[in-house]
């Protein structure tokens, strides 16, 4: 027997193989829209909390804020999202915009065909436990 058979499959490296494969997933059904699935989830987001400060957005979307703020930049410069100061020089306010709320309509459907295509083949209420679980383990 190899070395190498005798190696445990890592589990990190096999859950982000399947988070790859998923965001892709998503990426494909919504392209007609010209959004990524993490800049839907971003809008989507600010569509239920309203105008937002950057830092509390980040936490929201279990992102970094400077990867936040990466991805709000094309959404700033496609006139999706508007970022403005917060009550002191530090805070950003971000806040979707008219043409935002009309991006987000227009994916959503996009959206909705992904999702009901992958819980066909994939059982949410396992994915959630697993969610739960290695939360619980970190």
């Amino acid at each position: 027997m190899s070395a190498e058979s005798q190696i445990e499959p890592c589990t990190c490296v096999a859950l982000r193989r399947a988070t790859r494969a998923l965001t892709a997933s998503y990426d494909a059904a919504l392209r007609p829209s010209g959004l990524r699935v993490t800049q839907f989830s971003i809008l989507r987001r600010l569509e239920r909390l309203g105008p937002t400060p950057l830092t509390r957005l980040a936490i929201e979307a279990v992102l970094e804020r400077t990867t936040m703020a990466r991805n709000l930049d094309p959404l700033e410069r496609r006139g999706l999202v508007k970022i403005e100061p917060g009550r002191d020089a530090r805070e950003r306010i971000v806040s979707l915009t008219d043409a935002g709320r009309e991006a987000v309509a227009a994916a959503t459907p996009f959206w909705q065909a992904a999702q009901a295509r992958i819980n066909a083949q994939i059982d949410f209420k396992a994915v959630a436990a697993l969610a739960d679980a290695l939360i619980a383990a970190a």
